[in-house]
């Protein structure tokens, strides 16, 4: 980690460069911005990008969100100096034009900001997820909303938070089984099934895991339906261990549903059944 030094121009300050994904900005004076980045090896950095709304600025247009930059900061007291930017990546061009794959990349940069942790906190791993998703996005060679899925289950592996799906989260046993509980930690047997417990369809259970293994070729083959309650499950999960509801996740448009904080699938924020809520039919 660089040396942080009392003021930003103390002399003698040794600069540092890292591959850095924009997750958001907000204005700061008349012609600043304050951008939070993530990078590969120094986690969220928080920093100043000076003159940036300014017409003539010559990064300024470098620094908006989904841009995946190489940027050399300069440390300073409270949040570091954005000294030189240049573009890896620029997700957005593929990305802002399009309403689904614009919520979709939202989605992913507020969940990456929300695992990334404190301040400083290296995370690689996270960083490549999410230049990967992206990319992905950008690339419009698959269904947006799996790639959300398949990007919120592996990042929540990264946190420690993988749902289980193909053994019991309880004791273990192999499946395939039919109920989730998110309390309990994913799929659950006969035998430790709690009550509430939702039962998605068996080819949801198949959807999850192929979306976790990368089996691209299966995914795409399943239905909305199918879809929509993998969907369900995987918001209900991830914001039941947040301990908040994201704010981009109920924008996203997903194919053949309405509300992507449930998915449809009739399963609640805390994973369990809602009763008033019919699950959508399997295509």
């Amino acid at each position: 980690m660089p040396h942080v030094v009392a003021a930003w121009n103390t002399r003698g300050v040794r600069l540092y460069r890292d591959n850095a994904v924009v997750l958001r900005q907000h204005k700061l004076g008349e012609a600043d911005r304050i951008v939070t980045l993530l990078t590969r090896r120094y986690g969220l950095v928080r920093a100043v990008a000076k003159g940036v709304r300014r017409t003539r600025s010559k990064f300024g247009a470098r620094l908006e969100p989904f841009a995946h930059v190489d940027v050399q900061l300069h440390p300073g007291r409270s949040l570091d100096i954005v000294t030189q930017v240049q573009t890896l990546d620029a997700f957005a061009v593929g990305i802002v034009d399009d309403y689904s794959r614009y919520t979709t990349a939202c989605a992913i940069l507020e969940t990456a900001e929300r695992l990334a942790g404190e301040e400083r906190a290296p995370a690689p791993r996270l960083h490549s997820l999410t230049v990967g998703a992206l990319r992905a996005v950008c690339d419009h060679t698959r269904p947006p909303e799996l790639i959300l899925d398949a990007f919120l289950l592996r990042a929540m592996a990264y946190a420690g938070w993988a749902p289980a799906i193909t053994r019991c989260a309880r004791c273990d046993r192999p499946g395939p089984h039919n109920a989730f509980h998110v309390a309990a930690g994913g799929a659950v047997c006969v035998h430790c099934r709690p009550p509430g417990a939702a039962t998605p369809a068996p080819a949801v259970f198949e959807l999850l895991d192929a979306l976790v293994h990368g089996r691209w070729a299966e995914t795409e083959e399943a239905g909305a339906g199918v879809r929509s309650q993998a969907s369900g499950l995987v918001a209900a999960h991830l914001q039941w261990h947040l301990e908040r509801q994201l704010r981009s996740l109920p924008l996203v448009e997903r194919a053949g549903t309405h509300g992507a904080d449930r998915g449809d699938s009739g399963v609640r924020q805390d994973g369990t059944r809602d009763s008033t809520t019919r699950p959508t039919p399997i295509a």
